[in-house]
C-alpha cells in the first residue's frame, strides 16, 4: 500500500500564494507518477497538474503559468504544489493522487483550499 499524507491548505485572498505538500511512503517504489487534483463544490474532480518520477510534468491549462509541480523524487516521493496569483475559482478541495506499476491509483485525504475575492 502507499500513504499519502497533504498539508498546507488555507484561506488567502485572491492574487496570492500557497503551497501544498504531499509525502508519501509505504510501497512508493511502485510510483512513477504524481498528482495533484482538485474537487469543487458540485463539479467533477479534475487534474490540475502531475509530475513523473523521471521530472516530466503535465499541467491543466487554467494553472499554467501560475502552479508549479514539483518533487517526486524517487527515493522520498514528497510532492509540491506552488500555486501563485491565486484566484477565486481555485477553491477546492486539493488531493494528492499516486500511479504506478501494477498499483491500484491511491489518494490523500485532500486540503481545502479557500480564495476570497
Amino acid at each position: 500500500q502507499v500513504q499519502l499524507v497533504e498539508s498546507g491548505g488555507g484561506l488567502v485572498q485572491a492574487g496570492e500564494s500557497l503551497r501544498l505538500s504531499c509525502v508519501a511512503s509505504g510501497k512508493i517504489f511502485r510510483v512513477n507518477t504524481m498528482a495533484w487534483y482538485r474537487q469543487a463544490p458540485g463539479k467533477q474532480r479534475e487534474l490540475v497538474a502531475s509530475i513523473t518520477t523521471g521530472g516530466s510534468t503535465n499541467y491543466a491549462d487554467s494553472v499554467k503559468g501560475r502552479f508549479t509541480i514539483s518533487g517526486a523524487n524517487a527515493a522520498t516521493i514528497t510532492v509540491y504544489l506552488q500555486m501563485n496569483s491565486l484566484k477565486p475559482e481555485d477553491t477546492a478541495v486539493y488531493y494528492c493522487n499516486a500511479k504506478g506499476v501494477n498499483m491500484s491509483p491511491y489518494w490523500g485525504q485532500g486540503t481545502q483550499v479557500t480564495v476570497s475575492s
